[in-house]
């Protein structure tokens, strides 16, 4: 008889609530996955009480997804080693500014088959340039790492709205392994074989949102906000292949790619943001405080991040959307100058 894959999510956030809700549901009467699910909680206290205590009895995410009602079989679980503890499947769902230390934490202490998958949208650029997140769980915990994007707000998957969403994988198995796991009737899943790809436009399409936000608060329309988001992809789509090589043309088809964009600049919290930014005049730190219940703002670090490594290699001219935003955020650029330096 074969040994069933134990799964636990590493992250409790907005969207890990949301997954946790589709996996709790995807792995009961599974021949192929334990029931039990482990999810790893920062513990905080909402209202006085253990926010673990509080999922574990209610079913119920009241910090960062209320209304929602996660299966019982999803444990919400304080100490990082007893959530991992004989987990096969790992679900990494945190900011990405967290991963390298969650990992240090979990080096050595990880089952020896263990296989990952990262839903985290962002990039690091410390040290020697560009690494993808998938790459630094792979390098740091030795084994392979599949990623999800796509056009997956949050909210919407939660309240089991239809929407499709795309797994990138080195090893096929693997990435059915995750199909298995995460497809749903109203969460559609397709896998391909393009982990670079896909993870970067699931990063990248977070500060083309931090420019659509920006048009939304200048009020400058519909047209002004679709040529952002057509050169947006356009200078996703250069990123992606100056940097990495065997990036395919079709990702950017996929929902991680086109979709992901439209979904973000229409109603994502980097949209938002962003809006309020160019309507206020206060700073993205302030905003990420008061709009965003404790989540982070991708959107202005991978701008910042991006900008490291196209400076580094003189290549600033050539992606004018993304330096323009990084300036915006960062250098105190009004503005209006988001249409007027492309």
């Amino acid at each position: 008889m074969m040994t069933k894959e134990r799964v636990c999510i590493i992250g409790s956030g907005n969207w890990g609530s949301a997954i946790a809700k589709i996996v709790g549901r995807n792995v009961r009467g599974s021949e192929r996955f334990d029931e039990q699910i482990n999810m790893w909680v920062f513990e905080e206290l909402v209202n006085g009480r253990k926010l673990t205590d509080i999922i574990n009895t209610e079913h119920e995410n009241v910090r960062y997804l209320p209304g929602i009602k996660i299966p019982e079989n999803v444990c919400a679980v304080p100490d990082l080693m007893e959530a991992v503890r004989d987990a096969t499947v790992l679900v990494f769902v945190v900011p990405h500014q967290f991963v390298k230390g969650i990992c240090e934490r979990l080096r050595g202490n990880i089952h020896p088959n263990a296989k990952a998958i990262s839903l985290i949208k962002g990039i690091d650029v410390e040290g020697n340039g560009l690494s993808l997140i998938s790459d630094i769980i792979a390098h740091s915990l030795s084994l392979d790492v599949s990623v999800l994007m796509g056009a997956n707000i949050a909210n919407e998957v939660a309240a089991d709205k239809f929407c499709e969403t795309t797994v990138g994988c080195r090893i096929r198995e693997n990435g059915e392994l995750f199909r298995e796991l995460f497809h749903t009737p109203y969460f559609r899943v397709n896998v391909v074989e393009d982990v670079a790809g896909v993870e970067l436009c699931g990063a990248l399409k977070n500060v083309v949102a931090i420019g659509a936000g920006v048009v939304d608060g200048l009020n400058y329309g519909d047209n002004t906000k679709a040529a952002i988001i057509r050169l947006g992809l356009m200078e996703m789509k250069k990123f992606a292949r100056t940097f990495y090589q065997g990036v395919k043309e079709e990702t950017f088809f996929e929902s991680c790619g086109v979709a992901d964009v439209i979904t973000t600049c229409s109603g994502g919290r980097n949209r938002r943001v962003a809006e309020a930014h160019v309507r206020t005049g206060k700073s993205f730190e302030e905003l990420e405080k008061e709009m965003l219940n404790g989540q982070k703002l991708q959107g202005t670090t991978t701008a910042k991040e991006i900008h490291e490594v196209l400076a580094k290699k003189d290549m600033c001219g050539e992606f004018p959307l993304f330096t323009t935003i990084y300036q915006i955020c960062y250098e105190g650029l009004p503005s209006s100058r988001i249409v007027e330096d492309l």
